[in-house]
C-alpha cells in the first residue's frame, strides 16, 4: 500500500470515533425533547459514556492485536462500530441510549489503538510524529464537517438517522480495510495472551519514565479539549445565543487543530517533536490566562472567545501527536500492548477531566477557561518530570531503541 493511501486509511479509521461524537452535537436539543431529558447538562453523558467505555475497551484491543495480528482485530472493531451506530439509532429511552453508547464505545476502542499500532509497526520517532500529524490533518476533517453533517440530517430526518450515517461510514471503511490493508505484525512479533505477559507489558509501560510522563501529559491536555467538546453546544446556544452558527464555529476550532497538525508535519522532523510540543505547551498556558481574563468580560465578545479557543486547540494540535509519538518511542517491540494501555490511560484521564469541566458549566465560559489553565499546568509538570527538568532536547537515534523487558 502506498504511503498516501495508508495515511488516508488510518485517518479514516480513527475518524470513525470522532464522527460518533461530533455529528450528534447539534442534535442535543432534539434528543432532549424526544427522550425527555430534564437536565441539559445530562446530555453530556452521551459523550462521556462513549469515551469512558472506549478507554476500557482499549485495554483489550491492544493485547488481542499483539496475539492475533492487527488486521483481524481492526476489522472486528470497524464492524462493531457499524453495529453500534445502528443500535444507538433505535434506542427507545435515554437510559438505553447511554448504554448503547457505552457498548459502541467499548467495541470501537480498537479504531484508535490499532491504527496507532499499525503506524508504530512501520515508523518510529520524529518520522512517526510527522506521519501522525498528516493522519490527524485528514482525521480533523471529520470534526470540521461532522456538526454540519448532523445539522443537515436534522433538516430532513430524525436525529436517529445521524447514528445510521455513522454506521454507513463504518461499512465503507470496513470494505476498504478488507481489500487494501495487509498485516503489519510479523509472526515472530506475536505476543502471548498469558495474563502475566500482559501485566508485565503494562508494568513496563508504567515504569518507563518517558512513556508514563508523556502519556499522562497527553491525557490531561486531551482533557482540556474534551472539556470544550462537552460544553461547546451549551456555550454557543446559551451563552452567545448563536445556535445557527454553531457548526461553523465548531468547524473553525477543529480547523485550527488541523492547521496546527499540518504545520507540525512540515516542521517536526526539522526541529524535533520535543522542541515543537514543549513550545506549544507553554503557549497553551499563556493563551489560557488570556482566556480566563476574557471570561470576566460582561458581555464577553463571542469572536474573542472563538479566537482564543481556536488558538488553544491549535496548541493541542501541536502537542497531541508529538506527545503520543514520544510516549510510544520505547515500546516498538510491544506496540499493541503499549498503544492499548496508553490509549486507555489517556482516554480515561481526558474523559474524567472533560466531564468535570463540562458539568461545571454555569452559563458562562469561566469553567472552561479554568479547565484549560489547570490542564496546561498539570501537563507541564508531567513533561518536566518525564524530561528530568530538561526541556527542548532532541535525543540521538540510539536513544530511541527500546529496552526490551525480560520475558
Amino acid at each position: 500500500m502506498h504511503d498516501r493511501e495508508f495515511v488516508a486509511l488510518m485517518a479514516s479509521t480513527m475518524a470513525l470515533n470522532a464522527l460518533a461524537i461530533d455529528a450528534m452535537l447539534p442534535a442535543f436539543p432534539a434528543i432532549r425533547e424526544t427522550l425527555h431529558v430534564a437536565n441539559p447538562n445530562s446530555l453530556q453523558y452521551m459523550i462521556s459514556s462513549y469515551m469512558l467505555a472506549n478507554a476500557v475497551g482499549s485495554l483489550f484491543a491492544g493485547p488481542l492485536a499483539d496475539r492475533f495480528g492487527r488486521r483481524p482485530m481492526l476489522l472486528l472493531s470497524i464492524a462493531f462500530a457499524a453495529i453500534g451506530g445502528v443500535a444507538c439509532g433505535i434506542a427507545p429511552t435515554y437510559e438505553i441510549l447511554l448504554a448503547m453508547r457505552a457498548v459502541h464505545g467499548f467495541f470501537a476502542a480498537g479504531l484508535g489503538v490499532l491504527a496507532v499500532s499499525v503506524i508504530r509497526d512501520r515508523f518510529a520517532g520524529d518520522q512517526m510524529a510527522r506521519l501522525m500529524s498528516l493522519i490527524i490533518i485528514i482525521f480533523m476533517l471529520v470534526p470540521v464537517l461532522a456538526p454540519s453533517i448532523g445539522q443537515l440530517v436534522l433538516e430532513v430526518a430524525s436525529w436517529r438517522k445521524i447514528f445510521h450515517v455513522q454506521a454507513v461510514c463504518a461499512v465503507a471503511v470496513f470494505v476498504w480495510t478488507w481489500y487494501r490493508l495487509p498485516e503489519t505484525l510479523p509472526p515472530d512479533g506475536r505476543q502471548t495472551l498469558a495474563p502475566m505477559s500482559i501485566l508485565r507489558n503494562w508494568a513496563f509501560c508504567i515504569t518507563n519514565r518517558q512513556g508514563l510522563g508523556y502519556m499522562l501529559a497527553a491525557g490531561v491536555m486531551m482533557g482540556g479539549m474534551f472539556g470544550f467538546l462537552n460544553s461547546s453546544q451549551q456555550i454557543f446556544y446559551n451563552v452567545f445565543d448563536a445556535a445557527d452558527i454553531f457548526p461553523l464555529a465548531f468547524a473553525s476550532v477543529a480547523g485550527a487543530m488541523a492547521l496546527a497538525n499540518f504545520s507540525n508535519s512540515r516542521i517536526v522532523e526539522r526541529f524535533g517533536a520535543r522542541r515543537v510540543s514543549h513550545t506549544a505547551l507553554i503557549a497553551f498556558m499563556l493563551l489560557s490566562l488570556c482566556q480566563l481574563a476574557a471570561s470576566q468580560l460582561h458581555p464577553e465578545p463571542m469572536l474573542l472567545f472563538l479566537a482564543l479557543v481556536a488558538l488553544n486547540m491549535g496548541m493541542v494540535g501541536f502537542t497531541g501527536s508529538n506527545f503520543g509519538s514520544i510516549a510510544m518511542e520505547p515500546f516498538g517491540h510491544i506496540a499493541g500492548a503499549a498503544a492499548s494501555f496508553q490509549s486507555f490511560a489517556r482516554m480515561a484521564l481526558a474523559t474524567l477531566i472533560g466531564a468535570m469541566t463540562g458539568q461545571r458549566f454555569d452559563g458562562t465560559t469561566q469553567p472552561l477557561a479554568e479547565g484549560f489553565m489547570v490542564t496546561g499546568l498539570i501537563g507541564f509538570a508531567f513533561i518536566l518530570w518525564a524530561e528530568r527538568g530538561k526541556l527542548f532536547t532532541r535525543p540521538r537515534r540510539a536513544a530511541l531503541r527500546p529496552r526490551i523487558p525480560p520475558r
